[in-house]
């Protein structure tokens, strides 16, 4: 749950504690969490919204003669950080980015969500959100730059002292609930050196603030112990990847919209048209849900991250899967995001696609009981089932033809978005990779 908090209590709060900086938090198009910091002598200013930045050096924003922005905290997300620093203590408050005629910017993740938001409030549902996050953590060098030597040996649920990243992973899970997290899980996962925490579901747009949160801590805590934690996906061959599998629900006040114990599988026809909304844009959405090349390394059959668009009811092999507890807990899993993504956009795609379902009262094909990877490609075509795309550059070749996905970003995020992507994709289709040099230089 977040604070609530008036301008009055900030203050006070930031005195009590001598609070002498506040770091101003907000994400850029690509996902990365960027700052301005101030000191306690600039908060009043800052939660009156006065703060400005140039907006022409921000990925995604705006152009040289339209620099300047404005930052207009949420006051809600004040926290002070756990760890003490020399002197004195630092908070943060996460922002909104707005234009200099006080208008929300168009091309700001956070606002592009808190719009799908509105929309599905307007038809009386709230979204909540519970993600699973995978990090690896790799030992640094001399240089204090990081390897890909794991900080351990261990497997799924792995104990000490097999699992040498126990000791980080423990101090990242209380620094969390010392800012407010609730701490569901926290456990080795397949890889060696992969870890996941789980936190309590939120309502979507707490959700993302809670995830780049969750981002900064795991970095900062896992420096701490002479550790390199990374969210790329597939940052070692040969082993699985990590994920940032997505459980959503829609609630109606108190009640849990997906549930109906009277219905198929105890499923609502909401769950089910939501579902056939999700797997329709699943193609384009990978361009938002899994948005760097590397992403795609982790997106093939064998390592149990989804390659095909289908859904299940515990089978883990499809794109979507129904975990088996209902009641308020029914919710639907999408598997296929990774922790590379931006997860305001992911979140405003995926609510968007959801919505779309229920409004055309779209349904899905029959449930996949067997195993996708198993499967032939004739098997698959039969029952209509479709490949995830393969490369970065079939995702947004996918997206720029998907006029729905293209209206959820805006006229500004889809031009600026697609644009850093190509570029993305071409630096690395013309990159000589230790691959090709190891495979031809001495054999051609």
């Amino acid at each position: 749950m977040k604070n609530v908090y008036t301008k009055e209590d900030v203050l006070k709060k930031a005195d009590e504690l001598d609070v002498q900086f506040v770091h101003l938090q907000f994400t850029d198009l690509l996902g990365t969490l960027k700052n301005i910091s101030i000191t306690r002598s600039q908060l009043e200013k800052a939660l009156n919204n006065e703060i400005m930045f140039d907006g022409s050096s921000i990925d995604g924003f705006v152009r040289i003669e339209e620099s300047d922005m404005y930052l207009w905290p949420d006051i809600a997300t004040f926290e002070v950080y756990p760890w003490k620093p020399h002197v004195g203590q630092e908070a943060r408050l996460i922002c909104d980015v707005y234009s200099s005629d006080e208008t929300p910017f168009e091309g700001c993740p956070r606002y592009i969500l808190k719009k799908e938001i509105q929309k599905a409030e307007a038809l009386g549902y709230k979204m909540y959100v519970g993600p699973e996050c995978e990090f690896f953590l790799f030992h640094l060098d001399d240089d204090g730059k990081a390897t890909l030597r794991t900080n351990d040996e261990a497997g799924y649920f792995s104990l000490a002292p097999v699992d040498l990243g126990e000791a980080a992973r423990r101090d990242m899970v209380l620094t969390l609930q010392q800012m407010g997290f609730e701490i569901e899980a926290s456990h080795h996962e397949a890889a060696p050196g992969q870890h996941e925490i789980d936190f309590k579901y939120a309502d979507a747009l707490t959700a993302a603030d809670d995830i780049m949160t969750f981002k900064m801590v795991v970095r900062i805590i896992a420096q701490r112990h002479g550790l390199h934690a990374t969210f790329m996906p597939k940052p070692i061959f040969g082993i699985a990847g990590s994920g940032m599998h997505v459980n959503q629900s829609l609630f109606r006040g108190e009640i849990n919209v997906f549930y109906d114990p009277n219905g198929e599988n105890q499923l609502s026809k909401e769950a089910y048209h939501y579902i056939a909304g999700l797997l329709k844009y699943a193609r384009p959405m990978t361009a938002i849900s899994n948005p760097i090349v590397n992403s795609y390394k982790r997106l093939v059959a064998g390592y149990e991250a989804p390659a095909y668009v289908a859904w299940s009811l515990k089978n883990r092999s499809p794109l979507i899967r129904v975990p088996g507890k209902r009641g308020a807990s029914t919710r639907i899993e999408l598997r296929n995001p990774d922790p590379s993504a931006n997860p305001y956009l992911t979140l405003a795609a995926n609510l968007a696609a959801g919505l779309e379902g229920i409004k055309k009262e779209w349904l899905p094909p029959p449930a996949q009981m067997s195993n996708l990877y198993e499967m032939s490609r004739a098997e698959r075509k039969e029952r209509g089932i479709e490949n995830l795309p393969n490369t970065l550059y079939e995702a947004i070749k996918e997206l720029e033809s998907c006029e729905f996905l293209l209206d959820v970003l805006g006229p500004h995020a889809r031009e600026k978005y697609i644009h850093a992507k190509k570029t993305e994709w071409n630096d690395y289709r013309m990159h000589i990779s230790q691959w090709e040099l190891d495979t031809y230089l001495n054999t051609i």
